[in-house]
């Protein structure tokens, strides 16, 4: 039997998260939208507070409403299977406040400097929502004119749904003195917000005028853009992120002239981004973000621009495990602050170090979580919020709240690069023991897959019987890697005890 949460996942991710949910809209006493949205968002144990008083005929009747392409949501079958028992009793949640430059945020959670956030209403929203800071778009003294159309994905044939996210977009088209009203406005009505403003120079001078504007604005720091992939003109964006010598020179620049945080924001497209990271911590800067979009192309027809196709950045879930890696990088080396504040241990020789904002494909909780473990003291979330509007705060915050609660930590600032310890080279890992997969006959469904993968990409360890659809691992030629129990579709495969390589 496939498993309860395969189920849930499977039934979830078919919904279209509609605006003004017609399901829950026919309900009185629930809101089966919202249950399904905290299961899409890692909260399938939670979902349950938002339909536990629904009887089986509102659920009925939610999911005759259901807006679809092909067939309704399964909405009773699949919110009648999650617990509901004590969902009124609610535990006590622990704050998410968490210092960032010296900044303090409510929580960890802020919008990326990107179309989401564009100009006063939008950010305004967000904030209303529950976001903490807006990381505001780009703003620069050139003139920005934008391509049409400028965006595309990567998704799976059928699926509004896209794992990546590719965008020509440049800069703020606003004029200058629009974007530092907006932002001067965004801090005078939200004080407790934190608001940075992300400018771009060409000049020495320009970054220094943008810099000084914005703190005059009354902004809470400065987010420095050395990472746009698109620009049109030489001498900005990546161009400059890609050169270790001019990152320290502007951001040098820059910190001469204000008094108020700066942070450099990074590429990815470079070999090591430890090169740059050294560069902004010895021209004074307080903290880095990372990374921004990385270099791509796509090739279908909703590229063109025009009859043209460009160069341009990706973004979305499939680029966190790139956006990790570089965080990994940036919190090994001394120059940045991964340790709680508290803790000064690790900066004796670098002073207060780098600190570090996380981007690159945060949709849950348990993403944004992975960054504040690599030693991020908030993370940035741009293309899950163009897909799934400001709304998904609401999972972000509760997900990690009850984390927090589960674990027993009264205090963010105790995740902050927890994970880093159990990062090792190549050369340190263990290769001297062995973990067998372990099949699981209950759950098994005998579709055959693990056998297939084994056979054609693995080390032909898995016999497969067609009569009773039962796979069975051959141990003298199983060596562990696993590939069986990540191709199954029914999480049938698990571990057994890791035990000596036999000599």
């Amino acid at each position: 039997m496939v498993s309860l949460k395969k189920h849930l996942e499977e039934e979830a991710a078919r919904c279209l998260l509609c605006a003004d949910a017609p399901c829950s809209q026919v309900c009185e006493k629930g809101d089966p939208a919202r249950a399904i949205r905290a299961i899409r968002f890692g909260n399938e144990a939670l979902a349950g507070r938002w339909i536990a008083e629904c009887s089986d005929e509102e659920l009925e009747a939610a999911e005759i409403a259901c807006i679809h392409y092909d067939r309704p949501i399964r909405i009773k079958e699949m919110l009648r299977s999650i617990a509901t028992e004590n969902v009124a009793a609610e535990i006590p949640l622990p704050s998410l406040k968490i210092d960032f430059c010296g900044i303090p945020c409510e929580n960890p959670f802020f919008l990326a400097s990107s179309s989401i956030c564009t100009n006063y209403e939008m950010v305004a929203r967000a904030f209303d929502a529950g976001w903490a800071g807006v990381f505001y778009k780009t703003i620069c003294m050139q003139d920005i004119r934008e391509v049409s159309p400028r965006f595309d994905a990567c998704q799976q044939e059928g699926s509004s749904d896209f794992y990546a996210f590719r965008n020509m977009e440049q800069l703020s088209e606003n004029p200058v003195d629009v974007d530092l009203d907006i932002l001067h406005r965004l801090k005078q009505n939200y004080p407790s917000k934190v608001v940075v403003a992300s400018i771009m120079g060409q000049t020495e001078e320009q970054w220094i005028e943008l810099a000084k504007m914005a703190e005059a604005a009354g902004v809470d720091a400065i987010e420095l853009n050395f990472s746009c992939p698109q620009m049109r003109l030489t001498g900005m964006g990546s161009d400059v992120g890609q050169n270790a010598e001019q990152v320290l020179f502007y951001t040098s620049f820059v910190k001469r002239s204000v008094s108020i945080p700066v942070i450099p924001k990074m590429t990815p497209n470079v070999t090591h981004i430890t090169e740059p990271t050294m560069a902004v911590y010895f021209a004074g800067a307080d903290a880095i973000s990372a990374i921004n979009t990385i270099k791509s192309v796509t090739m279908g027809s909703r590229a063109l621009v025009s009859g043209h196709k460009t160069i341009s950045g990706l973004s979305g879930r499939a680029v966190r495990p790139i956006a990790l890696r570089h965080i990994l990088e940036m919190a090994q080396t001394p120059m940045t602050r991964t340790a709680p504040k508290h803790d000064d241990s690790q900066n004796d020789m670098y002073g207060k170090g780098l600190e570090i904002s996380g981007i690159g494909g945060i949709e849950t909780w348990h993403d944004a979580l992975e960054f504040i473990q690599l030693g991020c003291r908030n993370v940035q979330v741009c293309t899950a919020v163009m897909q799934y509007g400001y709304r998904i705060i609401d999972d972000l915050i509760l997900g990690m709240q009850h984390y927090l609660a589960e674990r027993g930590v009264s205090s963010l600032d105790e995740l902050v690069g927890e994970e880093l310890p159990n990062f090792v080279t190549p050369t340190d890992l263990d290769r001297d023991t062995i973990v067998y997969p372990m099949i699981d006959r209950d759950k098994c469904i005998g579709c055959g897959r693990c056998y297939v993968s084994c056979q054609d990409g693995g080390h032909q360890a898995i016999d497969f019987d067609s009569a009773t659809r039962q796979p069975r691992i051959v141990g003298t030629k199983c060596v562990g890697c696993h590939l069986c129990r990540l191709v199954c579709p029914a999480g049938a495969i698990g571990i057994s005890k890791r035990i000596a390589k036999k000599e």
